[in-house]
């Protein structure tokens, strides 16, 4: 089955499209990449994203909800004809588990545009089940990753840092939890600063970190909590971290530090030793934050960072489809379950 999978993560930067070829049930499963694109939100339309990630009203989300669907069926639309389903992440604005997760991006537009089903809704589903809602990918990481006699993790830097750790191909050995925040700080202060991503990384990679900042946000409670757990943008704002350093340099390299530092100590707390961890997502371009990393850890980024979560989510739909479980319970919280909806195109 050739399945589309559409991913828009926390860094609300656009959509990652990966057409993928399956074949075979768990834990015999095939796959090969077809395709993966890269498609950017306009200026304006990336604008509305954020800002309903802080406050809108109603009839803005309403009109942001439908946008996004014609957004992602235009972006899909070179896909048509050649994918026989496709699996939408929808673009999460809140997130606050276990009372309320939300996606935004009507997915009526994909399934009249591409005239195929489309599985959506995995969060939902999942939250309603008694789990978090995230981290969904943690089954396909193992399902794509899983190798005998090794010890791994898949680390994803997108805007919010959530890792999956498994040995082998056991599903008993699973651990999955978001770390904290990814790149979401950065990337807000590059856009407040007015610099391009490469000119910030420059300055963070120059200037020195400030270490009482540091302390200060390190003591967040959040990094103490054991797994299952997740966070999103709602708690990683600039405006709540206190005592922000005000050179640029320095509130770059901060930020980055907080990323990298509140990483390596979920590693120590909850994972252990691990052989091998794989980076993924837009974070994983970033050198100064790779480079910290691979200080306390057998770091390697992907071959293309950004097809990882992508090709997960069309995993989610092939198992759906398949009447398979998707979702593991050891991840979310919750249950074992086969997460997702789904809307025909008529």
């Amino acid at each position: 089955m050739r399945v589309l999978g559409l991913m828009s993560g926390t860094s609300a930067d656009g959509v990652d499209l990966v057409l993928a070829e399956f074949s075979g049930r768990p834990p015999h499963l095939s796959h090969r990449v077809l395709e993966h694109r890269e498609v950017p939100y306009p200026e304006g339309l990336r604008g509305r994203v954020l800002k309903a990630m802080r406050q809108a009203d109603t009839r803005e989300i309403a009109l942001l909800h439908h946008d996004l669907g014609r957004f992602y069926r235009d972006a899909a639309l070179p896909f048509r004809g050649r994918a026989e389903l496709v699996t939408l992440s929808g673009q999460t604005v809140w997130h606050e588990p276990p009372r309320a997760t939300f996606q935004l991006g009507e997915p009526s537009y994909l399934a009249l545009g591409l005239g195929v089903p489309v599985v959506f809704g995995f969060r939902a589903v999942d939250l309603a089940a008694g789990g978090q809602g995230a981290p969904l990918v943690a089954y396909p990481d193992l399902l794509l990753y899983g190798e005998a006699g090794k010890r791994k993790a898949v680390h994803n830097l997108g805007g919010i840092s959530n890792l999956t750790y498994f040995q082998g191909v056991d599903p008993g050995s699973l651990v999955a939890f978001d770390t904290g925040p990814g790149v979401c700080l950065f990337d807000e202060a590059v856009q407040a600063l007015g610099l391009t991503w490469e000119e910030a990384t420059a300055l963070a990679e120059e200037a020195r970190p400030d270490e009482e900042a540091l302390k200060a946000w390190l003591s967040h409670p959040y990094f103490r909590i054991s797994p299952p757990k997740t966070t999103g943008r709602e708690v990683w704002r600039l405006e709540n971290l206190p005592s922000r350093p005000e050179e640029p340099g320095r509130l770059l390299r901060s930020l980055l530090e907080l990323t990298a530092r509140s990483i390596l100590e979920a590693y120590r707390r909850f994972v252990g030793p691990v052989d091998q961890v794989l980076l993924a997502g837009g974070g994983a371009r970033n050198r100064v934050l790779v480079a910290l990393l691979s200080q306390g850890l057998p770091v390697s980024v992907m071959e293309n960072p950004k097809v990882r979560e992508a090709l997960a989510f069309a995993i989610l739909g092939y198992l759906y489809a398949l009447g398979e479980a998707n979702v593991l319970g050891r991840a979310t919280g919750g249950q074992d379950l086969r997460a997702g909806q789904v809307v025909h195109p008529g």
